[in-house]
C-alpha cells in the first residue's frame, strides 16, 4: 500500500466507524476495550483524529498536548456520527499533503505519511470494536490486515517507550513465535531477544505458531480475540503466545 491507498482507506473507515454508530445506543459497552462505552470510544477516537489533524496543520515538531485539542464535542449524542465525519474529512485533508512532510509522531517515523498509515489502522481497529460491541460482522481486506500486523509490529517499540510500558518486558532467550495468515501471504516470524525482540516476513517453526484468517490475526496481535478461540490452529507453547499477547497490548 502506497500513501494515497492509506488516505483512501482512512477516509473509508472513518465512513464505515461514523455509519457504524449513527443512530445506535452510544451507552453500549464496548468488551473489547474494558471500561469504556460506544460514546467513550467514539470519543477517544475522534479527539485523536483531531490530534493528528492540528499537529500536521501546525508543522509540529513536538508533541501537541490533548488538553489543547480542538475537540467541539456535540451537545448531544445524536450528533456524534457528524462529528465522526467533520473530524475525518478535515484529516484526510491533511493527509493528502506529501508523505514525507515532517510532523511530530509517537512512532519511529516522523511524516505525515506515518500518520496517513497509523490513523487507517487506528480507525479500522476501532471500527471492529464498534462492530464487536453491537453484535455486528467485521469486514476487513485480507490485503489490509496484513499491512496492518506489519505496521503493529513496527511501532511497538515505539509504543513502549511512549504509553505502553508493558511491551519494554518482551524480551527473552531466543523464544519465537510464528503468525501464518491463511488467506493471504502473510507470514511473521518472532524473535525474543534479550534486547527485546526481532521480526520479519517468512516461514519457521517457531516455538509457537498461531494460523488464521489475516483478519482474525490482526485483532489477535491488538488483543480484540483470544488465541483460544476457534479461528485460530495453535501449535506448540501456549504460554509463550499468551505472554506475547499480554505484554504486547497497546
Amino acid at each position: 500500500m502506497d500513501h494515497a491507498a492509506f488516505c483512501m482507506t482512512t477516509a473509508g473507515e472513518v465512513a464505515r466507524y461514523a455509519d457504524l454508530i449513527d443512530g445506535a445506543d452510544l451507552t453500549t459497552a464496548v468488551p473489547t476495550c474494558p471500561g469504556w462505552d460506544l460514546l467513550a470510544l467514539t470519543k477517544h477516537l475522534g479527539v485523536v483524529q483531531r490530534w493528528a489533524t492540528q499537529m500536521m496543520r501546525d508543522g509540529a515538531i513536538e508533541r501537541l498536548d490533548f488538553r489543547k485539542v480542538d475537540r467541539n464535542l456535540p451537545a448531544d449524542p445524536s450528533g456524534y456520527a457528524d462529528w465522526m465525519r467533520a473530524g475525518g474529512t478535515a484529516l484526510v485533508a491533511q493527509l493528502d499533503a506529501p508523505a514525507h512532510t515532517p510532523v511530530w509522531t509517537w512512532g519511529p517515523e516522523h511524516s505525515v505519511g506515518w500518520w496517513a498509515r497509523r490513523m487507517a489502522h487506528e480507525t479500522l481497529v476501532h471500527r471492529a470494536d464498534a462492530a464487536m460491541a453491537l453484535g455486528k460482522t467485521i469486514d476487513i481486506s485480507p490485503s489490509v490486515a496484513v499491512d496492518g500486523i506489519d505496521e503493529f509490529l513496527e511501532n511497538l517499540p515505539a509504543a513502549g517507550v511512549s504509553f505502553a510500558p508493558n511491551v519494554t518486558e518482551l524480551a527473552g532467550n531466543g523464544e519465537t513465535l510464528h503468525l501464518h495468515a491463511t488467506d493471504a501471504d502473510g507470514e511473521w516470524m518472532i524473535t525474543l531477544t534479550t534486547d527485546g525482540f526481532t521480526w520479519g516476513h517468512g516461514h519457521g517453526k517457531g516455538d509457537v505458531a498461531a494460523r488464521g484468517r489475516a483478519a482474525d490475526l490482526l485483532l489477535l496481535v491488538y488483543g480484540r480475540t483470544e488465541a483460544k478461540d476457534e479461528r485460530f490452529e495453535r501449535f506448540g507453547d501456549s504460554a509463550l503466545l499468551d505472554r506475547w499477547l499480554r505484554l504486547s497490548a497497546i
